[in-house]
């Protein structure tokens, strides 16, 4: 570890603290238990980012939670609960050429958007989307860890069309999953995880990746994005 800057092995250590002692506090259901956090009605487990309130663009459509934008106040919006080692699934679905996220290990920050600390699988129209161009070895395609790791099959389904994702975050081992397959592994925390940050966009997010706990983030990217099924479980 003796390449981890210091700031970051403080975040490290803070965090950990921080989960030990808010764990009873904050977990959303017993170990192995499913926590629904969209039932197709209530947006009751949610909130935006930095806010108290639920933006009005982000609608309750049939059993969808549906991102308008234009239709109302817009923004990210985040998960009420704090989770640390958990399993995520849930349901997504673009218009196309758009592109949303799905964040995790948020670490909510007045001054901060929510994708300086959040991780981040990417969600794109990976047919149409310029950004599905732009990326190296194609880390900003859909079931990425955007902008950092690409994933390998390509399982993502066009625009129009339901994707079936989960993220598994178990220490510092994390899974992509989407329309049924493992699509990208990685550990973070490594001599080869900072090198990676350090040769990124996130080099000077020193919250980026460390939080071993935070929020569940859906992003407002400007594009129509549906989700469905969004449930949690701790491990």
């Amino acid at each position: 570890m003796k390449n981890v800057r210091p700031l970051q092995m403080r975040l490290i250590m803070f965090a950990t603290a921080l989960m030990m002692s808010l764990f009873a506090s904050t977990s959303g259901a017993d170990e192995g238990q499913w926590l629904v956090l969209f039932d197709g009605s209530s947006t009751d487990e949610w909130r935006g980012y930095n806010t108290d309130s639920f933006p009005s663009a982000w609608q309750v459509e049939g059993d969808e939670l549906v991102l308008r934008p234009g239709s109302g106040e817009g923004g990210d919006i985040m998960s009420k609960r704090i989770f640390g080692d958990f399993e995520l699934h849930m349901q997504w679905m673009v218009e196309e050429r758009g592109n949303s996220g799905i964040f995790y290990h948020v670490l909510e920050q007045p001054d901060k958007a929510i994708y300086w600390s959040g991780l981040e699988m990417q969600i794109l129209d990976d047919e149409n989307h310029p950004d599905s161009f732009r990326g190296v070895d194609g880390n900003r395609q859909a079931g990425s860890l955007y902008d950092l790791l690409p994933i390998e099959p390509k399982t993502a389904k066009p625009y129009g069309q339901w994707n079936d994702i989960r993220i598994i975050s178990q220490g510092p081992f994390v899974e992509h999953w989407m329309n049924g397959e493992m699509v990208l592994r990685y550990e973070r925390w490594t001599v080869e995880w900072f090198a990676l940050l350090r040769n990124s966009k996130f080099r000077e997010h020193n919250e980026f990746g460390v939080m071993q706990q935070g929020h569940i983030g859906l992003q407002d990217h400007g594009d129509v994005v549906r989700f469905r099924n969004i449930r949690i479980r701790e491990l």
